[in-house]
């Protein structure tokens, strides 16, 4: 099969993140392995400053960012030949402790053909180049979170 034509869904979202949806549209007859990675929101931080988080807020510029997206599973497939299906899945807005916010799934015949790896590259590159801002609210107030990289022209 085509890489065109293997079941590839990105998106941004506001809805509940439905798995078992996503696993009906990335999984083929052949299918006998799916990876998936699911951040979640933490109501506490051990790491760093350990504090509280009451909620998180998710922002995006969608247009953008579902490009980005379709970025990250065209890498994925250029790396990893053998994944048949890819879900890329962001959602957006108040979001509040133990509740899912992000997920990548990835889907081969075999487990031993890198789809955990091709999950792993998901998910970090999504953090990498996905414009997708958050801001932290606790009870001691609340913040912007920044990552690490910034943009070069072109990327």
């Amino acid at each position: 099969m085509q890489p065109s034509n293997l079941p590839t869904v990105y998106s941004i979202t506001e809805d509940e993140i439905d798995l078992n949806d996503l696993l009906a549209k990335i999984t083929l007859t052949s299918t006998g392995a799916a990876a998936i990675f699911t951040g979640m929101v933490r109501g506490v931080t051990s790491r760093g400053d350990a504090h509280e988080t009451e909620y998180l807020e998710y922002e995006s510029y969608v247009p953008m960012a579902e490009a980005k997206m379709k970025q990250v599973a065209d890498e994925i497939r250029e790396k990893w030949t053998v994944i048949e299906g890819i879900a890329i899945v962001q959602r957006i807005g108040k979001l509040y402790p133990k509740t899912p916010t992000v997920l990548i799934a990835c889907t081969a015949a075999h487990r031993d053909t890198g789809v955990f790896e091709a999950a792993r590259y998901g998910i970090d590159r999504l953090k990498e180049i996905v414009p997708v801002w958050k801001k932290e609210v606790g009870p001691d107030g609340q913040e912007w979170v920044e990552g690490d990289y910034i943009p070069k022209p072109g990327e």
